[in-house]
């Protein structure tokens, strides 16, 4: 296509709006804003009570909609009132239930703070088939092929599955305690991350995510991709019973050597998932 015919294409409203899905995986947004109170207290009750309404609907939309996932947060200390964490397949679902967010409550009540723009992916660093049947033959001995060989395999490739599965397309928890950051690794002289060869990158993540395994049952955590899609390379977005168990496995894991020597983080983000009715009384809705 031309220069020439492509523009006219645009300027005619010709633009093509497939659906835009990755190959695997979901989009996420986190949004987060301020309640603007003097616009909001210029509201009749009867304006209030239809905006709270309006944002109600919209919530159980979004919620009801295939392939999407969306949680409400009341947000901790003053960098935020309100948070969402939205997840969809398509690139224009996530595009139009944003924008349908913002102007919920009416123009201007909703101020936006900070936004994050990520994917679910897998880790390139995750053990493959063939690594863990050197890893049982290491460790127990035996032959390859053999019964117990084989049913160590079958195992591993039923748990991969499951793990895939819950990267790519998370069930996300309704703990109470959420946190949100977004995080790099650093490029700086002997301290490059990008500089180091596969395996090196890979023994130092075997043993950051070992020390991430011991919070199970008490902290639930998601790694996204944002590399070309945002300000940093990665969002973590954790869960928790208690906000204890947050702050604990942050400051454990940044002894470990991959976050000592190669990660920087962006501000932290704290929030409560709370239902809907006390969202708004605890917002001052």
């Amino acid at each position: 296509m031309s220069h020439d015919s492509h523009a006219s294409s645009t300027a005619t409203g010709n633009i093509d709006t497939d659906k835009v899905i990755p190959r695997e995986g979901w989009h996420v947004i986190h949004l987060f804003y301020h309640i603007d109170r003097a616009n909001w207290s210029m509201l009749s009750d009867e304006e209030q009570l239809e905006a709270k309404t309006d944002l109600t609907a919209l919530i159980q939309e979004i919620r009801s909609t295939d392939s999407t996932q969306l949680l409400a947060f009341s947000m901790v200390t003053p960098k935020a009132d309100i948070g969402f964490m939205l997840l969809t397949d398509d690139l224009h679902k996530a595009n139009e239930f944003e924008k349908k967010i913002t102007t919920s409550l009416g123009p201007d009540i909703l101020t936006p703070l900070y936004s994050y723009l990520s994917m679910t992916e897998l880790s390139e660093y995750t053990t493959n088939e063939t690594q863990y049947g050197d890893q049982i033959i290491a460790e127990d001995g035996g032959e390859r092929d053999s019964d117990e060989f084989n049913a160590k395999i079958e195992e591993f490739r039923t748990r991969m599955k499951k793990y895939n599965q819950d990267r790519l397309y998370p069930n996300m928890p309704d703990w109470q305690v959420f946190c949100f950051y977004n995080m790099s690794k650093r490029r700086n002289g002997n301290d490059n991350w990008f500089a180091l060869d596969f395996e090196e990158r890979r023994r130092l993540m075997i043993g950051h995510a070992k020390t991430g395994r011991t919070y199970a049952g008490r902290v639930r955590q998601l790694i996204t991709g944002s590399t070309g899609l945002d300000e940093a390379e990665w969002g973590v977005t954790l869960f928790a019973h208690n906000s204890q168990d947050i702050k604990e496995i942050v400051y454990e894991m940044r002894f470990d050597e991959a976050s000592a020597r190669f990660a920087e983080f962006g501000d932290f983000y704290i929030g409560l998932q709370v239902q809907l009715d006390e969202l708004f009384r605890r917002i001052g809705l």
